[in-house]
């Protein structure tokens, strides 16, 4: 030990500064577009990565969007990241994810300036400030897609089922807690659970909702898609997909 206090020479980490993205925590105030964002990855077989989930959901109605990638480089992301914003039916305004180099690079960072979309990244210590994304990864991805080795050519696949089935059923089907923040007699805030309801119907009840709705995206159209099902037949639709998708990889496997 004397010996280790006396020769031994220590070089303690630098932190390399990127500047892509603010570090704070966005402020939607009721507003939608502001969207928290994550990965998930389906596990490795051999030296082979697997598939990587995008979970994408807006901080104050919940919509969700989830696609797959076949890898994370910037290349192969650009293109699924443009696809999923389109997916959202209002305008995006934030775009937080945590500090992984998927998102924090400048091929990223110049496809939200092209769209005048505002970048910012989790902070040191705040462990809950991607928090609503995290806890959808495991609510909705690992509950759908399991912890099982899926292989990346399968991305294309699983795309199609999240974009024609799995998201639409998120958002007009699968309630959500909404939570509200209540003040208890000390002044503490409190989040308190009391109403459930879809993202769409999240959605509804903004103020002014028709102007935060993209160009050419009507109030009357979502409800259209709303309604096209019952909850109960658009999960059963939406699970025989999903259990023949699944079927079809294992075999390929």
């Amino acid at each position: 030990m004397s010996y280790r206090k006396r020769y031994a020479v220590y070089q303690p980490t630098r932190p390399t500064q990127v500047p892509i993205g603010e570090r704070r925590r966005p402020q939607p105030e009721r507003r939608p577009g502001y969207l928290r964002v994550d990965t998930v990855h389906q596990g490795d077989r051999d030296g082979s990565k697997g598939v990587y989930h995008i979970n994408a959901v807006d901080e104050v109605t919940q919509w969700q969007v989830v696609a797959a990638v076949s890898q994370i480089s910037e290349t192969a992301l650009v293109p699924v990241l443009e696809q999923m914003l389109e997916q959202f039916p209002f305008c995006i305004r934030n775009f937080h994810s945590d500090n992984g180099s998927e998102f924090i690079n400048h091929t990223v960072a110049r496809l939200l300036e092209k769209l005048r979309i505002e970048q910012t990244k989790s902070r040191p210590r705040h462990s809950n400030d991607n928090a609503l994304v995290e806890s959808k990864n495991g609510a909705v991805v690992r509950k759908h897609m399991g912890y099982g080795y899926i292989a990346a050519p399968h991305a294309s696949a699983l795309n199609t089922f999240y974009q024609q089935h799995l998201n639409p059923y998120l958002n007009f089907h699968r309630p959500c807690a909404v939570p509200e923040t209540v003040v208890d007699a000390k002044g503490r805030e409190r989040k308190k659970y009391r109403w459930y309801a879809t993202p769409w119907e999240i959605l509804r009840q903004l103020p002014d909702l028709a102007r935060q709705l993209k160009p050419g995206v009507t109030i009357q159209e979502l409800d259209r898609r709303a309604n096209s099902k019952t909850d109960t037949q658009a999960a059963k639709d939406m699970q025989a997909v999903k259990r023949k998708l699944l079927t079809d990889i294992l075999r390929s496997a």
